[in-house]
């Protein structure tokens, strides 16, 4: 059949190729001139499959009071008169208990371990290059009472059998080197082993000619007016270049998604949360992160690419608001000096920022709204690069009528609707 993909992020990209892989015959529209060029294009780089967690949990209430509080935290609010920002964080709320986030993660691991398989697959793909790394994630804490707050966590890694390592702080600095010129005291680390690191602008660059090499037209500088539908079908899309139809429909356009879907009666809980990233080039290879390594204290991940580090966090929720703020910096560039002050080279960084698609729960969205031939891909927040290659597949196999090879059940529009 026909399929007409909005977005060409990573999570539209890689839907793209599977569905291109299944015999179908694929269009990808965007804004922008080229592939990855918004919230695809900067992110942390990370790969983390066992370290897919939801951002409601039990203990976030405290910890965004603090968080608050502090000059350079990690956490920022920008207060506005839209009710869906308030909605959705009294829903980010109601997800902040035990039980919320023991099935959120299970939910949240599930899709990233299916991913992780087909990462697998796609990384022995001729061509596809992208400073890939499988080194692990070091999830590092400088408290003993962070340390101890893991327990929740191991046993879903536990559940989904998840290799891990509880590190001591040798162990820390065995497995990540450059961690000996710390400037700051840690207590130890959670270590997943299979997770990996790599750069998401390239791989969707890569990916989108290996789609296009299987058939995929991807048309750029498309402006999307909106979307037409009857009472059972999407029936066309509104564009600069025209009105576009095809057989079935993907809105894969990120924190835009539920701007472009609203008028059609579909009502998506996702909300952007802004956030930075500086890419520093590495001045002493020595003492560089050898992969990721998430500063728990700050929400900062830390990592290495072939000659650059990628360091990104924060959570400004401000709407749409693209502005990229100066003062932004400062948890970023304190992390890297904190752990690895003489990796890189600050004065050199490029500052960037993006809207990462968040779902109250954690979970994206995936599968069919609404209407017959219409299907979302979107609110994967802060794991779009993780969950990239299984949300796209996924999505493949339910477009072509094929079962999964995961339960999906959960992962659609339907969970909102109790």
């Amino acid at each position: 059949m026909k399929v007409l993909i909005l977005g060409a992020g990573v999570i539209g990209t890689t839907s793209a190729y599977y569905l291109a892989k299944a015999g179908h015959e694929v269009t990808v529209i965007d804004r922008q001139p080229g592939p990855a060029l918004e919230t695809s294009f900067g992110n942390a780089g990370e790969l983390s499959y066992g370290y897919a967690s939801p951002w409601a949990g039990p203990g976030i209430p405290l910890k965004a009071i603090k968080w608050l509080t502090m000059v350079d935290g990690p956490l920022v609010i920008r207060p506005m008169l839209d009710p869906r920002m308030w909605i959705w964080g009294l829903r980010l709320l109601a997800n902040c208990t035990e039980r919320a986030y023991a099935v959120n993660k299970s939910r949240m691991v599930r899709l990233a371990e299916y991913s992780n398989e087909r990462m697998v697959e796609l990384r022995g793909l001729n061509g596809l290059h992208f400073d890939g790394r499988e080194r692990g994630t070091l999830q590092l804490f400088r408290t003993q009472k962070q340390l101890d707050h893991i327990h929740g966590d191991v046993e879903v890694l536990k559940q989904y059998g998840v290799r891990y390592e509880v590190l001591d702080p040798k162990q820390c600095v065995a497995a990540e080197p450059g961690l000996a010129t710390a400037t700051v005291p840690f207590v130890g680390a959670l270590r997943l082993p299979d997770d990996d690191t790599g750069d998401c602008k390239m791989f969707t660059e890569g990916m989108a000619k290996l789609a296009a090499d299987a058939g995929v037209t991807f048309q750029f500088g498309v402006k999307i007016d909106g979307i037409e539908a009857d009472a059972e079908r999407v029936t066309g899309v509104a564009t600069s270049i025209g009105r576009l139809t095809a057989d079935s429909y993907v809105g894969a356009m990120g924190s835009y998604t539920p701007l472009l879907v609203a008028p059609l009666g579909i009502r998506l809980p996702v909300y952007p949360i802004k956030g930075y990233s500086l890419t520093v080039p590495i001045t002493d290879e020595a003492v560089a992160p050898v992969s990721t390594v998430m500063d728990e204290t700050y929400k900062v991940a830390t990592t290495r690419f072939e000659n650059r580090i990628r360091i990104g966090g924060t959570a400004e929720i401000a709407g749409w608001d693209m502005t990229l703020r100066p003062h932004r910096r400062g948890p970023l560039e304190r992390s890297l000096r904190d752990l690895f002050p003489k990796a890189g080279d600050l004065s050199q960084a490029s500052f960037w920022c993006g809207l990462r698609p968040m779902t109250p729960d954690g979970t994206p969205v995936i599968g069919r709204a609404k209407y017959s031939n219409f299907y979302l891909s979107t609110g994967h927040g802060t794991l779009g690069w993780t969950m990239a290659a299984g949300s796209g597949r996924v999505l493949s196999d339910l477009i072509s009528g094929s079962k999964p090879d995961i339960d999906t059940s959960d992962l659609d529009l339907s969970r909102y609707a109790a």
